[in-house]
């Protein structure tokens, strides 16, 4: 397990406060009815927020808990490690 340093913490939490308020808004758009094609291009908005946290989780992963595992010199944990990554980007 990997703490994450306050900044990136930070950023994370910010962007996801953001994307939070978004999808309030999603929210609200569908209460009141609004345009499909105006809702749909929110929706695009925050897809791409969240892919945004998922780029910033994901350098901060190949930067540490990856790195370190292939450094350690553990064979194991290594190939556990690209592994992990090899079933992530299986998922996108």
């Amino acid at each position: 397990m990997h703490h994450r340093d306050d900044d990136v913490k930070d950023a994370l939490n910010k962007r996801l406060r953001r994307i939070e308020g978004q999808v309030r808004g999603l929210q609200k758009m569908v209460d009141e009815g609004r345009y499909c094609p105006d809702v749909l291009t929110q929706i695009a908005s925050v897809q791409e927020a969240l892919r945004g946290v998922g780029r910033i989780l994901l350098q901060d992963h190949l930067a540490h808990c990856t790195t370190d595992a292939i450094r350690s010199g553990d064979p194991a944990e290594a190939e556990r490690v690209v592994g992990e990554l090899v079933e992530l980007w299986g998922r996108g």
